[in-house]
């Protein structure tokens, strides 16, 4: 186990170190760890040939050994003509090298990576240490503010209770409608796999259990990779790109698990046409709820990351959550602290629900009221979520209006629910302490930075808006 964490520490090093010396030739963070993924599984496919004699998925001429004799423009092109090639190929490689570009036109820092991929032997490393070398560098990624993909990473601990609270079994499928990185499956694998000795059901598990859709090429290569890395879909991805809002689920699955992204839909995204959904919106939060409202089977449960507008907006908002108390068995509200995830100042809630049962109760757990978390000086670890966990199983109120006010789960029957103000979900009881703030100077310096750059944002929309009304 130290070896394993010695290798892990230290390959995870060499990779951050060269991914500083890049930083300052111009190559973000994203496209480096990107060209990583693409060359990684090229040796990975030479190491399967040269120690167990396997076969090369990968097609004559565009191997690792075509890579690694070259140098200099010639690197470059064989490089690039190989991204074109494999991003033609069919089942997993296809997805991994899902409209693929070179990034790193510089011959001497492209043999710098190559260079250091070639030292060392992926193939034959734990899977565990290889997982957890990618998911380090994945939430590296997730950390860097220029890049933008913290909108694409999940706080681990928070999926981790999630799952724990869901339980998936082996024999079930699981999806993530807009699953990032694969965080979420990744994690409900890691729960199953060792619930049965069957290799029927553990290749099921690998091969067909899990199902991940992300709109955005990138993400489902480092989703892909993230996933083949830890031995899941070895010959065909979990992962499709395509927006999982276009068309009606061909098949329903057992369990979702998510953090659908939040706002308004992306420019360029085709406009919604579902006359499945319940009601017709433009918030793209009450649209990935209802298409995994949609995609549930009878009895399926769901564990929903969403903002806090899904549980109090009216009109589109309120027809959604009615339905969701009628048709639904919305159990569980796991109220959200600030300061979890890598996107500024984000509030979200976690809706547990299952399908095909009227909700007689909902449970809330108010994890926010004085809750101060932040990602330099308190990040959210697993065990900040045990109490949740264990009431979530244990259904006793912690909540007593005469003995414990503070106390943060309680009950609240349905009636009282369908009674409130356009039947909001928006809830809280506990008083707050004026608890004093714990930042460091330099966050808040670096939350008052965000916040001005919002507002900037925001003014030079309404500049614009201003002068197209004075031009008419």
């Amino acid at each position: 186990m130290t070896t394993n964490k010695t290798t892990e520490q230290s390959l995870t090093k060499k990779v951050w170190n060269l991914a500083t010396t890049l930083a300052g030739q111009g190559i973000g963070f994203t496209d480096y760890i990107t060209q990583l993924t693409y060359l990684l599984f090229l040796k990975m496919d030479a190491e399967n040939v040269e120690m167990f004699g396997e076969e090369s998925a990968i097609p004559t001429g565009f191997q690792w050994s075509d890579l690694i004799a070259l140098d200099g423009l010639e690197l470059v092109s064989q490089y690039e003509e190989t991204l074109k090639i494999l991003s033609e190929q069919k089942n997993l490689i296809g997805t991994i090298y899902t409209k693929a570009q070179n990034k790193i036109d510089k011959p001497v820092y492209l043999k710098k990576v190559i260079t250091m991929i070639d030292g060392e032997q992926w193939l034959i490393m734990d899977g565990d240490v290889k997982g957890a070398i990618y998911e380090s560098i994945l939430e590296k990624n997730g950390q860097d503010k220029k890049s933008g993909a913290g909108q694409y990473f999940t706080p681990r601990p928070l999926i981790q209770a999630m799952v724990d609270c869901i339980a998936p079994q082996i024999g079930e499928t699981v999806c993530d409608p807009a699953c990032g990185t694969g965080g979420f499956l990744l994690t409900a694998y890691d729960y199953m796999k060792n619930q049965s000795n069957s290799k029927e059901k553990r290749d099921f598990l690998r091969n067909k259990a899990l199902h991940g859709v992300d709109n955005t090429p990138l993400v489902v290569t480092l989703a892909s990779m993230n996933l083949y890395l830890h031995g899941v879909g070895t010959d065909r991805s979990p992962i499709v790109c395509e927006d999982s809002l276009e068309k009606e689920p061909s098949t329903l699955v057992d369990v979702i698990l998510a953090n659908p992204p939040f706002g308004t839909r992306p420019a360029g995204s085709v406009d919604i046409n579902r006359p499945d959904f319940y009601v017709e919106t433009k918030n793209n939060q009450l649209n990935f709820l209802q298409h995994m409202m949609l995609t549930l089977k009878t009895g399926g449960r769901a564990a929903v990351v969403l903002p806090d507008n899904v549980l109090f907006e009216g009109n589109a908002g309120e027809t959604i959550r009615k339905k969701l108390l009628s048709d639904f068995n919305l159990h569980t509200i796991l109220r959200l602290p600030t300061g979890i995830f890598y996107a500024q100042g984000v509030k979200a809630n976690v809706l547990f629900f299952t399908k095909g049962q009227p909700t007689k109760e909902v449970w809330f757990y108010d994890y926010r009221t004085d809750i101060k978390h932040t990602l330099a000086t308190n990040k959210l670890e697993r065990h900040h979520l045990d109490d949740f966990v264990s009431c979530y199983s244990n259904r006793v109120e912690t909540f007593d209006a005469e003995n414990n006010p503070q106390g943060r789960w309680r009950r609240y029957p349905v009636e009282d629910i369908l009674a409130r103000d356009k039947t909001s979900l928006d809830i809280t009881w506990i008083k707050q302490g004026g608890e004093t703030d714990n930042r460091s100077l330099s966050e808040l310096m670096a939350d008052i930075k965000d916040k001005s750059q919002t507002i900037s944002a925001a003014v030079a929309e309404l500049e614009k808006l201003l002068a197209n009304i004075n031009e008419n």
